[in-house]
């Protein structure tokens, strides 16, 4: 008994793409004569019948846009959500947010079942990992089969799909030049391993802002933060060297290393000067209130939106994806003074 067999075999089988097997049996121009002869060769030996009910699904508009996040307890996944939602209802469409909780499997679920008709289109930051494992082939997937795609701030340059990003190079040198012009020389940085690609272009733009004043990089005051495990004690050991200043890439490591510096008898900022990143609840109203890089979430979650409705409503468009750079601003708060 010959086995069932879908697009992707054929794909994998013949070392072509998806998307070249789906245009060679629906004959499109583009194909070769060889490449489709020979894929309408595989597919009738195998008896391959496309599911009907699959594309069927897919064809219907459902209104509704499916947002996978890797976590909630960040201020900036929040505020992206309420920028999609607002997008996404003045066009008259809703969002089904999901969450793969860092987990690569828990993503490869969630994208799978989204994809198969349940909406008209897919925005997702990538799971940490994803990111750790570099497979992508999931992705690799949703964008074969033409289905509408957005990624937004963890994103990863081999896959062809819009993308809306902060300028986190930008954003980095901004914070640690703050410091710097503060009068601070030795500055830690508290940041992601540096498979989390926005953690390690944060950290492009703290070396950058160093080299410019001549100040070596010191490896001793950079931490990356393994968050399976408890974040307090990783970030103590910074505060074993001699620092007067700490840029921390979100706002939790952010808050952390005031509250070490207190338990030191540190005063903030007059000992040390800490800045933060996203603009939050706990940068607002911690004590004192923490300066950070403002990552204009709802405005990010917005043009997100509005790329993957233009992609749902124009399918008519040759496809050339798109990039979004939203630049930060600094917020200035009690966390950092000039000296």
């Amino acid at each position: 008994m010959k086995q069932k067999i879908t697009i992707k075999t054929i794909a994998k089988e013949l070392g072509v793409s998806s998307s070249t097997v789906s245009k060679a049996l629906k004959d499109s121009h583009e194909i070769s004569k060889e490449t489709k002869e020979r894929i309408q060769a595989y597919a009738d030996h195998y008896n391959y019948k496309p599911n009907h009910l699959a594309l069927q699904l897919r064809n219907q508009k459902t209104k509704v846009i499916g947002v996978i996040l890797p976590k909630i307890v960040h201020h900036f996944f929040s505020t992206v959500i309420s920028g999609i939602e607002d997008g996404a209802n003045k066009k008259g469409y809703n969002i089904m947010v999901c969450f793969s909780n860092e987990s690569y499997k828990k993503e490869v679920e969630t994208l799978k079942v989204l994809s198969n008709g349940s909406v008209d289109g897919i925005i997702m930051s990538i799971a940490r990992e994803t990111l750790q494992n570099k497979d992508y082939d999931h992705f690799k997937g949703i964008v074969s089969e033409e289905i509408p795609f957005v990624l937004f701030d963890r994103v990863v340059d081999e896959i062809l799909c819009d993308k809306v990003v902060v300028n986190d190079v930008g954003a980095g040198y901004k914070a640690t030049k703050h410091l710097l012009e503060n009068g601070r020389k030795k500055i830690a940085l508290i940041t992601t391993p540096n498979h989390v690609n926005v953690g390690a272009l944060r950290r492009q733009g703290y070396e950058k802002a160093l080299i410019e004043q001549y100040i070596n990089i010191n490896t001793e005051l950079i931490v990356e933060i393994d968050e399976t495990k408890s974040i307090k004690p990783q970030i103590e050991k910074v505060f074993e060297n001699d620092i007067d200043g700490v840029f921390a890439v979100n706002e939790i490591y952010a808050a952390n290393a005031m509250r070490i510096a207190k338990e030191l008898g540190k005063s903030v900022p007059n000992d040390i000067s800490i800045i933060g990143f996203t603009d939050g609840l706990i940068s607002e109203y911690s004590s004192p209130s923490i300066t950070t890089i403002a990552q204009h979430g709802f405005t990010m979650g917005q043009q997100a939106v509005d790329l993957l409705i233009q992609r749902i409503e124009n399918d008519a468009i040759d496809f050339r994806p798109k990039k979004i750079v939203i630049s930060s601003d600094l917020k200035l708060r009690e966390s950092t003074k000039s000296m």
